[in-house]
């Protein structure tokens, strides 16, 4: 029985498949794993682009109608026999040592669900690494996706998310949320009394989105999801998760503060997306990526400030008993 049941749900993404898999043939303990790959409802499959991997890699690959992303990983979950299940996002290559670091944290600290954070790789384009920073930074996210120094608990996601098996059953596995599918898992282990840890070591490269507009549907459902998250799990909410509406909110407040009160108020957005540069051109090295980080930081506040409010007047004060952030396609 393998170690490791990686789990791989695809939507319409045959060549990001083949990168993942290919990071997969690499692994250092490559007789330690499964792979399972769930084609959810895909009009563009990627079965002849997998069909290579099945003489390199214990490889099964299932067809399903579309379920959802969650849907997706609980068919995979199904099917698998490792002691630990990894799901892992289509868009995301795994360093070569990926599973050998897992095994040896493991053997450390016998965590029951574990998760592990993202990085841009060199070969991403300029601006998958602007929106890979603001998705990561401390300045935008408060570091909740990875980063040792955060303002909230660590939650993994699901684009590098490791649960022994028997506790996923436990818990019930993914819920038919689209959105926010992931915290509510690990909000659901946490309520179980399971220890979830961060593995800083265990990253990967997460290609995300490659463009803006892509990305600010993501982070707009986001915080719309959030909502739905906080009803159905006490302490879900936190200060962190109301920031960027505070910023969006923020902004035109500065801008009439400034008339009426003083001018001051005109530099609070200014320094802060100064700062964003700064910090984004000492991480990155490159001007052309610190500049996009400004506008992929801004997509990334405002548009989960958007989703988030979107998210209170639909349940709160509509009350739309058909409202829920999760029933739009999480893929398109």
């Amino acid at each position: 029985m393998p170690k490791f049941s990686i789990i791989i749900p695809v939507y319409n993404r045959p060549e990001e498949v083949v990168e993942l898999l290919d990071s997969l043939t690499m692994q250092s303990l490559h007789n330690e794993m499964e792979v399972i790959v769930v084609e959810d409802g895909s009009t563009i499959t990627c079965e002849n682009e997998i069909e290579p991997y099945k003489n390199q890699l214990d490889l099964k690959y299932i067809k399903q109608e579309n379920m959802g992303p969650g849907g997706a990983r609980n068919t995979g979950a199904r099917t698998a026999v490792g002691e630990y299940l990894i799901f892992f996002d289509s868009d995301c290559v795994l360093p070569s040592d990926y599973l050998q670091r897992a095994m040896d944290h493991l053997r450390r600290d016998p965590l029951g669900c574990f998760g592990g954070p993202d990085k841009a790789h060199k070969f991403f384009s300029e601006t998958q690494k602007a929106i890979s920073y603001s998705m990561t930074s401390f300045l935008t996210t408060g570091g909740i996706r990875g980063s040792q120094v955060k303002v909230d608990k660590f939650y993994p996601r699901s684009f590098n998310l490791g649960v022994l098996k028997v506790l996923f059953e436990e818990v019930g596995g993914f819920s038919d949320m689209r959105y926010g599918e992931d915290i509510d898992f690990s909000m659901k282990v946490l309520e179980a009394g399971h220890r979830i840890g961060l593995v800083s070591e265990t990253f990967v490269y997460h290609k995300r989105r490659t463009n803006f507009k892509s990305f600010f549907k993501q982070v707009f459902s986001s915080g719309s999801a959030r909502i739905q998250i906080a009803a159905r799990h006490k302490g879900a909410l936190q200060l962190v998760h109301i920031l960027p509406t505070l910023f969006l909110l923020g902004i035109p407040l500065s801008i009439v503060f400034g008339i009426l009160v003083h001018k001051a108020f005109f530099y609070i957005y200014p320094v802060y997306f100064l700062l964003v540069f700064i910090l984004s051109w000492i991480s990155t090295g490159r001007v052309l990526v610190a500049l996009l980080s400004i506008v992929a930081s801004f997509i990334q506040l405002t548009g989960y400030g958007m989703g988030f409010l979107t998210g209170l007047w639909m349940k709160y004060v509509k009350k739309d008993p058909k409202y829920e952030a999760f029933k739009q396609t999480f893929y398109n």
